[in-house]
């Protein structure tokens, strides 16, 4: 036996320990970097707090409004005619005003036309809670509609300026969830508010008295939310951050012919601003059909009451809202455009699921699992559309966007109804999938191979 020591043990036994130790460290890191992206997510900068908080109080806005608002047209004594129309004023509104509110944020900045949203949308919001006359009603309706979209044009664009990549989608699906998910509770609270009035004033709940405060419950809502917007940190107009970055820059030589024309190198995307917003017109097509008539389809499909109704899609919308919390999670693994197409593609089958379900229980399952991914792409969807663009046109696309889907939400109902009724109820689910294939085939063939842009 030699007294040789077993070298090959000893470098079997250094070489684990080695490879333990780097394993530690490597554990060490993950656990250091995960904790590092969670304190950069958490410490957000206040105007994004203040953003997410007017956020939540428009969810309730919108949800206590469009509960109470339709009721206290009926209690006056209009038609369903009319309220339609009153009900439809709002997107009129909206679609006029999306592009000239996107294009006068680029030049104002973004905070002062936010404000301007912020103090004039209560105001006619009590005007419609405290008129009667049907023409100031629509009118108060239309200007409400003009008022809002200042929000939904510079609410994004802010929110994609004050974060960074790391925080930018987790950010945008907690803006969606305080929209839609925790806004959903605003349907119980537009219902509770006009009973406690008619219990205090003794009245009926269904009084105009009672619904005239719910309705102005929602503008008080809206004023109160909005408050703390004064407290923003405003930022110059994109067109002026690019005139002094251009002025700052130093230019070669050579590139002063280029220079003459400072405009050529920030030239209108049209070509971008096409491939965004035609799939997302015919997406929104798609989702219009189903949505605006969602709820009469269960009622004449499975003959639900309005109890039983209720709570299927408000439990459909904070459940949803809380899966779209998810959303940061997915955009850490898959690319942006990959999950966007995902989600629509998987969304066409369980479009057709819902439309031709047999029994309720599946119908609600399908409803449930469309509502969840739709709400998961959401914040997905936004984020990767504002990268798509340079900051300076950022909230005139959105407002474009809000275009799309004005129109889309107006098309999409009218052929779904027509569907409905000459050919049959399933029909619209059918054409809603097929809206949701060409969607994602066209922003696929766009940016599919595209390099994403920081």
């Amino acid at each position: 036996m030699s007294s040789r020591p077993d070298l090959s043990q000893d470098s079997a036994s250094s070489a684990n320990g080695a490879g333990d130790g780097q394993r530690r460290v490597q554990q060490r890191e993950r656990g250091s970097g995960a904790r590092m992206r969670l304190a950069t997510w958490l410490q957000l900068p206040r105007d994004v707090y203040l953003l997410l908080f007017y956020t939540l109080g428009k969810g309730f806005q919108l949800t206590i409004g469009t509960l109470d608002i339709n009721y206290y047209a009926h209690s006056l004594g209009y038609q369903p005619d009319f309220i339609g129309l009153l009900s439809a004023m709002p997107a009129l509104g909206s679609l006029v005003s999306a592009v000239p509110s996107g294009m006068l944020a680029d030049r104002l900045g973004y905070k002062p036309v936010l404000l301007a949203s912020a103090l004039l949308t209560p105001l006619f919001l009590a005007l419609i809670g405290l008129t009667s006359a049907a023409p100031l009603l629509l009118l108060a309706a239309f200007f409400q509609g003009v008022a809002s979209t200042a929000y939904w044009v510079t609410n994004v664009p802010l929110l994609i300026e004050k974060t960074n990549e790391e925080q930018r989608v987790g950010v945008l699906a907690l803006n969606s969830f305080l929209l839609l998910g925790v806004g959903a509770l605003g349907n119980l609270v537009g219902g509770a508010i006009p009973e406690l009035v008619a219990s205090l004033l003794q009245v009926s709940a269904n009084s105009v008295l009672a619904l005239r405060w719910g309705v102005l419950s929602a503008s008080l809502v809206s004023g109160l939310f909005g408050l703390p917007l004064w407290l923003l940190q405003a930022s110059p107009p994109t067109a002026s951050r690019r005139s002094s970055a251009a002025v700052q820059t130093p230019i070669p030589h050579s590139a002063a012919a280029a220079s003459s024309r400072p405009e050529a190198a920030e030239r209108f995307p049209l070509a971008v601003f096409a491939q965004l917003l035609v799939p997302d017109l015919i997406f929104n097509m798609g989702e219009g059909a189903v949505i605006a008539l969602i709820q009469l389809f269960f009622v004449l499909r499975f003959a639900l009451l309005p109890g039983p109704l209720g709570l299927i899609f408000t439990i459909s919308g904070l459940a949803g809202g809380l899966f779209s919390l998810t959303a940061p999670l997915f955009v850490h693994r898959w690319s942006k455009i990959g999950i966007i197409t995902t989600v629509m593609y998987l969304s066409a089958p369980l479009m057709i699921l819902i439309g031709y379900a047999p029994l309720l229980v599946v119908a609600v399952l399908g409803e449930y699992a469309r509502s969840f991914l739709r709400l998961l792409i959401e914040p997905v969807y936004t984020a990767f559309a504002m990268e798509q663009v340079s900051e300076r046109y950022r909230a005139t696309l959105s407002g474009f966007y809000s275009v799309t889907w004005s129109i889309g939400y107006s098309l999409g109902p009218t052929v779904a109804g027509w569907l409905q009724t000459y050919v049959d109820l399933s029909a619209a689910f059918l054409f809603a999938a097929i809206c949701l294939v060409i969607a994602a085939s066209l922003l696929l063939a766009a940016f599919g191979r595209r390099p994403a842009r920081s």
